[in-house]
């Protein structure tokens, strides 16, 4: 598949470096409370059975398994450039019905042409890792492929608002991501990276507290033209 134009042709692996993506799931579980929020984050979304979600950086399908607890028939289709990430989610949902549909590539709307457009689109632990350029593109390629009065979630580490918070983002995550691309995140940017995309009503639902930094559900929509 060839790259979508502006993309950042490198990307961060699941845990941060290539072999550690078999101890993924379980360092997010332990580090970042992953349960509590994904579980939140699939009440927020509230999927009816029909609907299309598009999961921008679908990593190891823990989303697509999230989903499937709380609501059937959803059409889950998730994209990621981490192909090792993508055969351990291919491999964990393979039993669920429908069966989720996973494609190893960069998420730009042309990438994903052929799939019908989502209704809700959600974007997990991706745009911490990724540059301001790219956080902006991203941005913008989901807004041009949600469908019209569709909504986009985002749950990531947001705005570190305590002493606290920022001690321990500075101490993991930047650590592990870099200071560079993190930093925006953390002080508080996506919001204005939403409106600027195209999104309105940009709220965030909730914020937890994490071992390694607040991270934050943020909703917004697109207007119906």
């Amino acid at each position: 598949m060839p790259e979508p134009a502006g993309a950042d042709r490198s990307y961060t692996p699941a845990a941060g470096y290539h072999f550690l993506t078999p101890l993924y799931d379980f360092g997010v579980a332990v580090t970042t409370r992953e349960r509590l929020w994904r579980d939140h984050l699939v009440h927020h979304m509230a999927l009816a059975k029909g609907e299309i979600l598009l999961d921008i950086g679908s990593g190891t399908g823990n989303l697509a398994l999230a989903i499937a607890r709380r609501t059937d028939g959803v059409r889950y289709l998730g994209i990621d450039p981490d192909e090792a990430a993508t055969r351990i989610a291919r491999t964990k949902t393979a039993q669920l019905d429908p069966l989720p549909e996973f494609r190893v590539g960069f998420f730009s709307a042309p990438a994903v042409a052929d799939w019908p457009p989502p209704s809700t689109i959600a974007i997990c632990l991706v745009l911490h890792q990724v540059g301001m350029e790219e956080k902006a593109r991203l941005l913008r390629e989901a807004w041009h492929k949600l469908a019209p009065g569709g909504a986009l979630y985002i749950a990531d580490y947001g705005e570190q608002r305590s002493r606290l918070m920022r001690c321990l983002f500075r101490l993991t995550i930047q650590q592990l991501d870099g200071v560079h691309d993190t930093r925006p995140n953390a002080d508080g940017l996506l919001p204005v990276l939403m409106r600027e995309a195209g999104f309105d009503d940009i709220r965030e639902l909730e914020n937890f507290r994490t071992p390694t930094g607040a991270i934050g559900i943020l909703r917004a929509r697109k207007r119906v033209a």
